[in-house]
């Protein structure tokens, strides 16, 4: 998206990143009913991908039939829930699309009023790529969701939980870019000579961590691997079950695709993400912002306490819905955490009556 140089009236950083935030909540949202979405088993009800028109749900008792008689036809119904009656599968259609219609609306609240920020010239030098790239991303994201869909409609009963994986791991890297994104731009609000935060190593390493270990409850949700064991902190009667590890499967596809081990992994890699997570908020409290550790210590709690009450209730779905919302949440925490380390020498340096407002980066 290329744009000319706007001047510095032209340009509004205070309330672009206020939109930014409120695109970021809708997409909290989206990542939320998408979980409900996954542990109703609701994905694969809808079995056809119209961009447009598929933004009108069955209206009468003959579209209905024809939606359901389409997922009649699917794996799901023929090796799951053969018998299931009009009314159950109109229960689980409504989750799929629900989040497919968020989608649409994320996508327009997203590309009109970034249309009319370009057209008013308001949008600040340097972030057009930054907002052409999220663009990108999110429509990128929505031909993700139908490969995922896909994955369940030939031969198997369920959708890959890595295309899963990569569907949830694009949804958050979206949330991340805007909440990031937003804060570089209220930075440029207060002061237009500031330039963009910096990621540092650290902040990376801490958040590539907790990605890791979003990344592999995704594949316990898309392996319903939550269901292998209701017990903690032991597995059963061991830490590990006899059995758990195959041996004629390689290390690799243990760790991917066996949902005894992945659900192990992801119980004890849980306190490593947690201290990394707790590491940098330390970081972010030092450069003055008070909120950090306490928000962010609250929030690991939360998850840990959700993560177990999820196993031992058997997966209740209010609970694992719970752990998803808090999981997307902390992400965001830690986000504002990293940009803070990434700015605080700027802020520093920008303790100083206000300089002249000339957009230069």
């Amino acid at each position: 998206m290329r744009m000319s140089r706007p001047n510095a009236r032209a340009t509004r950083p205070r309330a672009i990143a206020n939109w930014l935030i409120a695109v970021a909540v809708l997409v909290f949202l989206m990542v939320v009913v998408g979980g409900i979405t996954r542990l109703t088993e609701s994905g694969l009800s809808m079995v056809t991908w119209k961009p447009i028109s598929g933004i009108i749900p069955p209206l009468n008792t003959a579209q209905w039939m024809a939606e359901f008689d389409a997922y009649r036809a699917t794996p799901e119904y023929l090796k799951v829930n053969r018998g299931m009656t009009l009314a159950a599968f109109q229960g689980i259609f409504f989750w799929e699309y629900l989040h497919r219609v968020l989608g649409r609306v994320i996508g327009l609240a997203f590309a009109l009023p970034l249309l009319w920020f370009w057209f008013r010239r308001a949008i600040p030098v340097g972030y057009g790529p930054r907002f052409a790239a999220l663009l990108s991303l999110g429509a990128l994201q929505g031909g993700i969701g139908w490969w995922m869909v896909a994955s369940g409609l030939v031969d198997r009963p369920d959708v890959s939980h890595l295309r899963l994986a990569t569907h949830l791991s694009t949804a958050l890297f979206i949330f991340s870019g805007l909440i990031w994104t937003a804060r570089d731009l209220r930075l440029m609000a207060r002061d237009a000579g500031v330039p963009p935060a910096r990621l540092h190593r650290g902040a990376l390493i801490a958040l590539a961590i907790v990605a890791l270990q979003i990344i592999i409850g995704a594949l316990v949700a898309g392996l319903d691997a939550g269901y292998a064991f209701s017990s903690w902190p032991m597995m059963g009667e061991s830490w590990f079950p006899a059995g758990g590890w195959r041996d004629t499967m390689s290390v690799a596809a243990n760790l991917i695709d066996n949902p005894i081990v992945v659900q192990f992994v992801h119980r004890w890699f849980a306190w490593i993400a947690a201290a990394a997570a707790v590491w940098l908020a330390m970081r972010a409290s030092r450069t003055g912002a008070m909120w950090a550790l306490p928000l962010t210590g609250g929030l690991v709690a939360a998850q840990i306490a959700l993560g177990i009450g999820t196993l031992l209730s058997g997966v209740a779905i209010p609970l694992a819905a719970g752990h998803q919302a808090v999981g997307a949440l902390l992400l965001a925490a830690l986000v504002a955490c990293a940009h803070r380390v990434g700015s605080s020498p700027v802020r520093a340096a920008n303790r100083s009556p206000r300089s002249s407002p000339v957009l230069a980066h």
